[in-house]
């Protein structure tokens, strides 16, 4: 094994199952084991044990979360684990996206509309640069990482490098600035864009979120390199050389644009002749003037509106053949981690199918030619193959992933804190409502927290009204709450702002509470997908990290599938209970912060304005509450030209303390 370069930053010690899975991982990644799987129950530390097993591997590593709230919580978890390394994050950069489509039914088009969030998009650039640059890389992605990116040959042959000594004048620096897609702007420095004053040369590096790199020459030699912070013009470091990154993935070589565009025309000449001989004039001509259009755009500023949907051509790939994605930056010692496997994988599934059957109207009604259908995410048989040596992280590991481990499974049943699975009762289904208040009343009693799952949302909403009407502080979770909300009432749960969630589908896969101590499964003898073996063994593990933990199945049956999630919690009970008697370990409870939820804490006074919230700038630890994604981008965008106001006048300190303060905002924004 090569020397390690992750540092692993813990107070903790393996413990429990820990040691034997870590062990049995590594060792299985060096024979050379294509794919193994980490069964791991609630609560036994699995995020602590692959945090080992990359420590100890040293390979750069992409871990693969179902959504952007759990990539977010990994994201944070592991920056603590590795703070002296490159853990990056890329999830999809849209704070909203509605893609072009077109309704023949009613002869509607929908134009694509796109709300960019940039700092996101900067870590996007940063996470391909870390891979690019660095062996030392953990990249917390969502699934956006299977949808089709810049190709990364293109991607690397557009590199800027600059370097103390060599001879390069300015025009030829502007010229390759201008094919990197960034943007002149004398006035205000901004990531993406550069300023020329004089023979001194500054660019903010679009990938960068905090320094900028200044270029000094000497008639045509760099005489000396500088990063320095943009807002104070302060130097902070004097460089040999630096290499200036791409504004965007899509960034190609001129001569490969003029290239694509010969085979674009030919391939609109054959869809235009074919469109006539089928008598669908509107259509030729609909495609014939957008894509001229696109050609036009491509040749006189090397990009176009939508040259994504043209990537197949950029890329040099086949008809058919899968996009370059993020997986083609990853190194070929990569390793892969795929965490919730039995959401994940299914999700990586399904994304194909529902992309081509959108873009085929767009091909069939004239608005896209033939080969944007290349502009998709993977199939489920290319993304197999991309895969690199892979660990898939479940609870509830599917028949997929067994077979793919092919029996190679590291099971993590024991708790490093000894407690041990809740204790399941079935009750009749006749006296559920009624016995579920008596118990969420015990459990208020003792400041706990309840959850309660039921099969449909109407049964939902009317047990929310039962339980608030006999004075029970009770929330509804339900699919139409966006996902920062969703967040935030996980957070007021534990907080006790109320002490009852209702849902249906929510509460399986998700951030910790270890504040609940009781879950209530209402009908549970309804047998199918959300009465499943998986899901109930899933959403009887949210009661897994408190001490007094109790599951209560509402049921006139035992199912086949409630009797097998009895039977697996009742053995696994029985290995923890024999494990702490073995160690003489007392079962404790976890003891998690609140404010790991979203990395942002209470706030009694929530600031409403740019005003409100500078004042708050004297205090660094304020924190914000947030009321939706959208509202948080604005506020960062007020306070960003707040702080560009204070650096023209040069009012440095109010424009550093503004700037930690947009910091602290985006970190918010990320858990959005």
């Amino acid at each position: 094994m090569s020397e390690t370069q992750f540092e692993l930053a813990s107070q903790y010690t393996p413990a429990g199952d820990q040691p034997t899975a870590i062990k049995k991982l590594v060792d299985g990644l060096h024979d050379g084991l294509a794919s193994q799987t980490l069964l791991g129950v609630t609560g036994s530390g699995k995020t602590f044990t692959i945090a080992n097993v990359i420590q100890q591997m040293s390979r750069p590593t992409i871990i693969m979360a179902p959504n952007k709230t759990l990539a977010a919580q990994l994201y944070g978890e592991m920056k603590e684990f590795f703070p002296n390394n490159a853990v990056e994050y890329f999830v999809s950069y849209y704070d909203y996206y509605q893609p072009e489509a077109y309704v023949p039914s009613t002869n509607t088009f929908i134009e694509k509309d796109a709300s960019v969030n940039a700092h996101i998009e900067q870590m996007r650039l940063s996470a391909t640069k870390a891979l690019l640059e660095r062996k030392d890389v953990v990249l917390i992605a969502s699934v956006s990482a299977i949808y089709g990116l810049g190709d990364p040959d293109s991607y690397m042959k557009m590199l800027l490098h600059l370097r103390q000594g060599d001879f390069m004048g300015q025009r030829d620096i502007l010229t390759r600035l201008s094919e990197l897609q960034y943007t002149r702007n004398d006035i205000e420095l901004q990531r993406g864009t550069f300023r020329v004053r004089g023979e001194v040369i500054d660019i903010f590096p679009a990938e960068s979120d905090r320094d900028a790199i200044r270029v000094e020459l000497f008639d045509d030699e760099i005489e000396r390199l500088s990063l320095f912070d943009p807002l104070t013009g302060h130097i902070t470091q004097r460089i040999a050389r630096t290499t200036v990154y791409p504004k965007s993935h899509y960034v190609t070589p001129r001569e490969k644009v003029l290239a694509a565009t010969e085979e674009i025309k030919q391939e609109l000449r054959e869809r235009r002749q074919y469109l006539l001989d089928n008598n669908k004039l509107i259509e030729a001509q609909r495609v014939t003037e957008r894509v001229q259009y696109d050609i036009e755009m491509m040749t006189e500023l090397g990009y176009c509106s939508g040259i994504e949907n043209y990537s197949r051509y950029l890329s040099g790939r086949r008809p058919g053949e899968g996009p370059p994605t993020l997986l083609d930056y990853l190194p070929a010692d990569g390793l892969l981690i795929i965490d919730e496997s039995h959401v994940t994988v299914p999700q990586i599934g399904a994304m194909y199918k529902g992309d081509r059957s959108r873009k085929m109207n767009l091909v069939e009604y004239g608005f896209r030619l033939p080969s944007a259908l290349d502009n998709r995410p993977l199939k489920f048989e290319e993304f197999e193959s991309l895969m690199p040596q892979t660990i898939f992280v479940s609870a509830t590991p599917s028949t997929y992933e067994m077979d793919k481990s092919e029996g190679e499974v590291a099971e993590q049943v024991v708790r490093p804190t000894g407690l041990l699975d809740p204790e399941i009762e079935v009750r009749p289904v006749a006296i559920q409502v009624d016995d579920l208040l008596s118990e969420v009343g015990k459990r208020v009693a003792v400041n706990e927290r309840v959850l309660v799952t039921t099969l449909t949302k109407r049964m939902a909403e009317d047990l929310t009204e039962y339980l608030d009407e006999h004075g029970v502080k009770v929330r509804y979770l339900h699919s139409d709450i966006d996902t920062v909300e969703r967040v935030e009432i996980i957070r007021d749960l534990r907080l006790g702002k109320f002490d009852v969630l209702v849902g249906i589908n929510l509460l399986r896969e998700g951030l910790d509470m270890p504040e609940v101590s009781l879950v209530c499964i209402l009908d549970a003898d309804k047998e199918g997908f959300l009465r499943s073996e998986r899901s109930l063994i899933q959403t009887i593990g949210r009661a897994a990290r408190n001490v007094n933990g109790k599951v209560i199945l509402y049921a006139d049956r035992i199912t086949d599938s409630m009797k097998k999630a009895m039977g697996e919690t009742e053995r696994r009970r029985a290995k923890q209970h024999q494990f702490n008697l073995d160690n003489g370990i007392v079962p404790k409870g976890v003891v998690k912060k609140i404010t790991d939820v979203m990395d942002i804490g209470e706030s009694v006074e929530q600031p409403k304005s740019v005003n409100d919230i500078s004042r708050k700038v004297a205090s660094p630890k304020a924190s914000y509450s947030v009321d939706d994604a959208a509202s948080l981008s604005h506020r960062i965008d007020a306070l960003e030209k707040q702080m560009h106001e204070h650096a023209k006048n040069l009012e440095f300190e109010q424009a550093a303390a503004l700037r930690d303060e947009v910091k602290q905002l985006r970190e918010a924004l990320i858990k959005a």
